[in-house]
Parts: structure tokens; C-alpha cells; sequence
């Protein structure tokens, strides 16, 4: 989102024009160092998925071409629940590409190799680039989450060039993966049609979002809750049957735990469900993310009654809806 513009006049080169953009969170490739080489989960990348192919779907209806895809461009929103694009310096207007030079070593498709190549050796390449590159970038981007592995040098392997769609099949087919265990063929089948090499046969993002795979629904893990901020703190290990069954108790603790929270900034509404799913989980929903954000901060590793806080971030779309994910863990 663009909150404005302004000119700085005191830069070393003279006035420049800057541009005053909100301020968003993780990137995808500090989630990739998170994973631990283990791949994210499943939750997160169909989450990851949609909202960078309803990103590029809008992008490319308008004939633009981000050309510039990769994990250090899809950040969090915290504010609104969803990956982002950023960074478009190397984007243009498809059919009349300004930039020769375009996309990431690693991300970078093969016609975009060709025509960087000509380029620096002054040469014009007979094909321009089209929205489709963007469609492979994503499909690395997304076989890297699921792997947990950098590809780089995969994908510029001879090995990659004569036969991807075997080394695909033999990243879901390994051991070594976490996900392997998961039913992933739609996932598969999806990186697989970004990832075609003539840029005719792959797959649009609009068809992209078609796919089976985003009709699965995954719940998100632990790590994934402790990683994306949402204006919603969930904290676990905090009360017991015996409190909850005892009303006097449960309302001395929930008014405990709404001053402690209040802390930390306006505590909108507070949930401590008596049943499952959620049963003796603690909701708090937060003005915006940042407070959110500091509370998770300072409560996590608190002693309350005798037990150590765990403190997480909760969807709040899910929360909204009264929406308990029950296997968490």
C-alpha cells in the first residue's frame, strides 16, 4: 500500500522522490531459514501460493510484469493476513519491455537466460518476455518451501534442463522431506505446470488458482502461528480444567489476564473457549498487529499460575468466523 510521497532534499545527489509504503513483516526467505531445511507446511504454502498468484493474476490482467520474483519479495502483512509483492524496479509493461536485463539467478526463466545473454552481448533477442516468467519464478519459490532446500544450482543443472519433471518427482518422493507424508500430489502437479519450459504450455495464474490443490484444507502448525503476526495472540498452557470448571476462578483469571494483556496496547475482545476445540486456549484480539506483536513478545516464557506461557499469533479471519483449528501441535 502507497501512503504517500515526498521529496528528500538533503540526499548526497540531490533532491530525490521517495516513497512512503507500509511497513510489512517476515519475508518468505527468512521463513526458508526458519524451516530448518524441513520445508514449511502445507498451510503456509497454499497460503503463500494463492496470494502471490491473486497478486501476479491482477498484475498480468493489467499487462504488467513483475520480472523480479523471488523470497525476498513476498513479505507478511500482519494487518491483513496475506503474502504481498514487493519491490517492482524491474518490472514492465508487457510488449513493451524497457528492461533487458530481468529476474533473479535461481528464479529466472529460461527464455529471461536467453534474453539476459543477448542482451550483454548486444545482440536483441527474437522472443520478449511475457507474464509467464513470473509464473516460474513462483514455481521454484513454491519447490523450495516445500523442500526447504535453495535450488539454485538444481535448476541450473544439465540434469534440470534435459528432465525437470523427473527431479520434482524425486523431491516429493524423498525421505528427507517432512511434507513427504502428506498427500501432495496437487501441490506437484501445480509447480509442475509453472514449470514448463516452453513458455506457451505454462500455466497462467488465473488457471493456477483452478488448481485441486487449493481446494485441500490444511490447518496451520505451531511454528507457523509463532512466525506470521496477526492482530490475534492465542496463549497456550495457561489454565487449567479445575479453573475453568470453577466460575469464580475463571473470572478472577480473566480478568487477570485481560489487565496483563491491556499492557501492551487496547485489548479489543477476549475469548477462553470452556469447550473444544480451544478449550482453555486464551484469545486476545488486539487493535492492530504491532501491540499484538509486543505482547507476544513479553508474555512468551511468563509464569502464570505456576506454568509457562506459550504465546502465539491467531488468524484472525479464523477467530472472526469462531474458527478453532483443534490440532495445533
Amino acid at each position: 500500500t502507497l501512503y504517500g510521497v515526498f521529496t528528500n532534499h538533503y540526499s548526497a545527489n540531490g533532491p530525490s522522490r521517495c516513497l512512503l509504503l507500509e511497513l510489512l513483516d517476515i519475508s518468505v526467505s527468512e521463513l526458508l531459514l526458519h524451516s530448518s531445511n524441513q520445508g514449511c507446511s502445507m498451510w503456509m504454502i497454499q497460503h503463500c501460493a494463492r496470494d502471490v498468484l491473486e497478486a501476479l493474476a491482477f498484475l498480468h490482467h493489467k499487462g504488467y510484469v513483475h520480472a523480479d520474483l523471488k523470497p525476498r519479495n513476498i513479505l507478511w502483512s500482519a494487518e491483513e493476513e496475506c503474502f504481498k509483492l514487493i519491490d517492482f524496479g524491474l518490472s514492465f509493461k508487457e510488449g513493451n519491455q524497457d528492461v533487458k536485463y530481468i529476474q533473479t539467478d535461481g528464479y529466472r526463466a529460461p527464455e529471461a537466460e536467453l534474453q539476459n545473454c543477448l542482451a550483454q552481448a548486444g545482440l536483441q533477442s527474437e522472443t520478449e518476455c511475457t507474464s509467464a516468467v513470473d509464473l516460474w519464478s513462483l514455481g521454484i519459490v513454491l519447490l523450495e518451501m516445500f523442500s526447504g532446500m535453495k535450488l539454485k544450482h538444481t535448476v541450473q543443472s544439465q540434469e534440470w534442463k534435459t528432465n525437470s519433471s523427473a527431479i520434482i518427482d524425486r523431491i516429493f518422493a524423498s525421505e528427507g522431506v517432512v511434507n513427504s507424508a502428506i498427500p501432495a500430489y496437487h501441490l506437484r502437479d501445480l509447480i509442475k505446470s509453472m514449470l514448463h519450459c516452453d513458455q506457451g504450455k505454462r500455466a497462467s495464474a488465473e488457471k493456477a488458482l483452478c488448481s485441486p490443490f487449493f481446494s485441500i484444507p490444511f490447518a496451520p502448525h505451531i511454528e507457523d502461528l509463532v512466525m506470521l503476526p496477526t492482530p490475534v495472540l492465542r496463549l497456550l498452557n495457561v489454565l487449567s480444567d479445575a479453573s475453568l470448571q470453577c466460575e469464580e476462578e475463571y473470572e478472577d483469571i480473566l480478568e487477570d489476564i485481560r489487565e496483563e494483556c491491556q499492557k501492551y496496547g487496547p485489548v479489543v475482545s477476549l475469548l477462553i473457549p470452556k469447550e473444544n476445540p480451544g478449550k482453555g486456549q486464551v484469545f486476545v484480539e488486539y487493535a492492530n498487529a504491532g501491540d499484538s506483536k509486543a505482547a507476544q513478545k513479553m508474555l512468551t516464557g511468563k509464569i502464570f499460575d505456576g506454568k509457562f506461557v506459550v504465546a502465539t499469533f491467531y488468524p484472525l479471519s479464523a477467530y472472526k468466523r469462531g474458527y478453532l483449528y483443534q490440532n495445533l501441535l
